[in-house]
């Protein structure tokens, strides 16, 4: 047993010696020196711009904290799809995989917008680095523009087409889809108003047919918001001041084709206007000084843009008396319980501040002083918001602009006001081509050139011509809307043109002339024009007519001047709803030629809004005309049918040969009309009204008497319904006239088509 322990303790002991007998290989993990920085993968980086990317250099201690912050940096740059860094001895081992570089980027299936319209929606451009970070936001970007454009099913793919040195093509495949159109809109909580009438005031429309030219009925966010404020206004201008949007909600179906938009809305009650006072807080100003100009009465609906219109009647009327710095405000007094709104106008001294400058951009074309004749305020100027809204309101009426933004900002001093000015111009030439029929001039055609800006000088350049079976109209008229610079309209007309007065007198008539005209502003509301004609008039094909008027063979040179008073308070020039118009014509033949006589013409009409879009019109027109030394001459006198008085052919009453049943005019005339328009309840672009009216009117001729003339000067009267469409064209109206009263020998027509509007 000894023996064996002796050999277990020799053979361990031999073991031992081997073991510690052996080399001790060097340490290669734990802290260190990075000696070297190396870098693989790269194509076109230099290694030391991505070293320059780094947090660790060679030389430093090995620390993981820092490579994992230059990892980070590195991805950061954008320029890597991938990095990956390993530690190789003392060596850094930094091995990336570049992003490539976009060679060329393409669209493909777009057709509703174009390449152009979806190249500055995106990001990336040739040559830039390739990342899958802006692809995406940039497939966003893309998203959101079809959604805007109504097209909430569209689908963006980006593709990748690898070229060689690292390089691609980025294609943008798009599936656009179809139209999200609005299938229907409700509103809840509406009782004072129709779904349907709601439906007319805001910007948004239901999809139908006839909508094929507009993208209204195309789901926006952005114009629903504006439809909320649109709903807003229109509720505070009937009475409704406690009106809110409680919310407007757009649903889009399943499929992702349709949308169904719902506005809740609380109307709150109405409410009528109340005391209106003004507290003028100005030294030397009276509140009577100011009340003539203010338009609210009280017990009249409540109207939030009635007391916009009259604050600002009262700002210019303060600014006319000598108080260049005023401030304006309302001050409103609701009561609930009896449902009226008291309104106190408050003037007090506004701030000192003048205008320092005003600068004007956006215009390419129009001539800067064409915008800035516009402005009712010049530098120098106390600074007036109203005078400024009203600078910005004729510069939109001039119609040369799509878009008109004036604003106020910071001058060089506290006291110290500019004016900015930006615009964006739109195309003001026109070239017309129509078709149609009237009544008074059967099958026609138009055709014009126009253009209102002239070479930016805001100079107009008509050229128009009409060709119809009873009528043939040339004519070239210009006009220079601010003669010799100042406010002062000027321009001239050359006409050529045939009728064809068969039916109703046996002749026709061919006149050639021109005339020279001007006009100016008394006041806002109130003109003055003059107009100097030489024409010559000369009837032919008289053989079968009446021998009152074939004593008027031959051809005739007539020049007169012409003075025109008008005083316009309407609200609307082509569809007024509130106002009145009055004009007064006074012609003078006899400074040379054949033809002398006097006459004068009164046009007036008054406008009354009933209820919403129901406007009752009265209309009035009386003329009398007196020869100067010789008898009134068969073309000058006053001829009452047709337009003037429906239910009546073209000349259809008055003075007529007993024999050949020829019209022969009057020397005196008048004609009235009471006309109420009305929805028929279709869209109200469309632009469809309905109408009843009754006309009356009569038609003489003095200092003449025959027994082979028929002219009683009796009363005629008719009544009526009818039609009318805003088209494209202009106002066609399709009248149906019974009359009532007439005489044996009047002619009469049931129906007339006519272009242009007598309202």
């Amino acid at each position: 047993m000894q023996r064996l322990f002796r050999i277990v303790v020799f053979g361990l002991l031999l073991t031992a010696s081997a073991v510690f007998s052996r080399p001790v290989p060097a340490q290669t993990e734990g802290p260190g020196v990075v000696r070297e920085i190396a870098v693989e993968g790269n194509i076109r980086i230099e290694p030391d711009t991505i070293r320059s990317y780094l947090l660790i250099q060679e030389g430093d201690p090995y620390d993981p904290r820092r490579i994992d912050r230059s990892l980070k940096s590195l991805f950061a740059t954008g320029l890597f799809a991938d990095v990956t860094m390993r530690r190789e001895g003392d060596v850094l081992v930094v091995s990336i995989v570049e992003n490539p570089v976009i060679n060329r980027i393409a669209f493909e299936g777009n057709k509703r917008l174009d390449d152009e319209t979806l190249e500055t929606e995106v990001s990336l451009r040739p040559r830039v680095i390739y990342t899958r970070t802006k692809v995406q936001n940039d497939v966003k970007r893309l998203s959101t523009l079809y959604r805007r454009n109504g097209r909430y099913a569209a689908v963006v793919e980006p593709k990748i087409i690898q070229l060689p040195q690292n390089r691609i093509d980025l294609v943008f495949e798009i599936n656009e889809g179809d139209l999200a159109e609005i299938m229907n809109i409700r509103f809840v909580g509406n009782r004072m108003f129709s779904d349907s009438r709601l439906r007319e005031v805001i910007r948004t429309k239901e999809t139908r047919w006839y909508r094929f030219l507009t993208v209204d009925d195309t789901y926006d966010p952005d114009r629903l918001t504006l439809d909320r404020e649109m709903l807003r206004r229109f509720y505070l201008s009937e009475g409704h001041a406690d009106f809110r949007v409680i919310s407007a909600l757009a649903e889009l179906t399943p499929d992702r084709k349709n949308f169904f938009i719902t506005f809740t809305i609380e109307e709150g009650r109405r409410y009528l206007f109340g005391k209106v006072d003004v507290e003028a807080n100005l030294r030397d100003l009276k509140m009577e000084d100011v009340m003539d100009v203010v338009e609210i009465e009280e017990g009249e609906w409540y109207d939030a843009d009635l007391i916009e219109s009259t604050l600002n009647a009262i700002t210019d009327q303060v600014g006319t008396l000598g108080y260049p710095f005023v401030d304006v405000r309302p001050r409103i007094k609701r009561d609930r319980e009896n449902l009226k709104i008291d309104i106190s106008f408050e003037i007090n001294e506004g701030p000192r501040v003048f205008v320092e400058r005003i600068d004007i951009g956006g215009n390419v074309r129009t001539s800067e002083n064409v915008i800035r004749r516009e402005f009712r305020l010049v530098e120098g100027d106390a600074f007036n918001s109203a005078k400024l809204r009203r600078s910005k309101q004729r510069i939109q009426n001039l119609d040369f602009f799509s878009k008109v933004s004036v604003e106020q900002i910071p001058g060089s001093a506290p006291d110290k006001a500019a004016i900015k000015v930006d615009v964006a111009e739109k195309s003001t030439g026109s070239l017309s081509v129509g078709a149609g029929y009237s009544t008074t001039s059967g099958p026609l055609v138009d055709f014009g050139i126009r253009e209102r800006n002239l070479l930016g000088h805001g100079q107009d350049l008509n050229l128009k011509a009409t060709l119809a079976t009873k009528k043939t109209e040339l004519m070239l008229s210009f006009t220079e809307p601010y003669f010799l610079d100042r406010e002062v309209t000027a321009g001239f007309d050359i006409f050529q043109s045939t009728r064809d007065l068969q039916d109703s007198s046996s002749i026709d008539t061919e006149v050639t002339g021109g005339a020279l005209r001007t006009g100016y502003y008394i006041t806002e509301n109130f003109t003055q024009a003059w107009r100097y004609t030489l024409k010559e008039s000369e009837i032919t094909s008289i053989s079968s007519s009446s021998p009152y008027i074939q004593s008027e063979t031959g051809a005739v040179l007539q020049s007169s001047i012409s003075h025109s008073l008008t005083y316009d308070l309407r609200d609307n020039i082509l569809s007024p709803t509130e106002g009145y118009y009055l004009r007064l014509d006074t012609d003078l033949a006899g400074l040379g030629g054949d033809v002398q006589y006097l006459r004068n013409k009164l046009f007036a009409r008054k406008y009354y809004r009933l209820t919403d879009q129901w406007v009752l019109g009265i209309l009035g027109t009386t003329g009398y005309i007196v020869g100067i030394g010789k008898d009134v001459r068969f073309l000058d006198r006053f001829f009452v049918g047709g337009d003037s008085l429906r239910g009546f052919s073209t000349s259809g009453i008055g003075p007529r040969d007993v024999n050949t049943q020829d019209a022969l005019g009057g020397e005196w005339m008048y004609t009235g009309t009471a006309e109420l328009r009305f929805p028929l309840g279709l869209p109200n672009e469309l632009g469809i009204t309905a109408k009843v009216f009754s006309d009356i009117g009569s038609l003489g001729k003095l200092n003449f008497s025959s027994d082979e003339i028929n002219d009683t000067g009796s009363l005629r009267a008719s009544i009526g319904t009818g039609i009318t469409w805003i088209s494209p064209l202009g106002p066609i109206g399709l009248d149906f006239g019974i009359p009532v009263m007439k005489e044996d020998f009047d002619m009469t027509e049931i129906m007339r088509i006519n272009f242009g509007t007598r309202f």
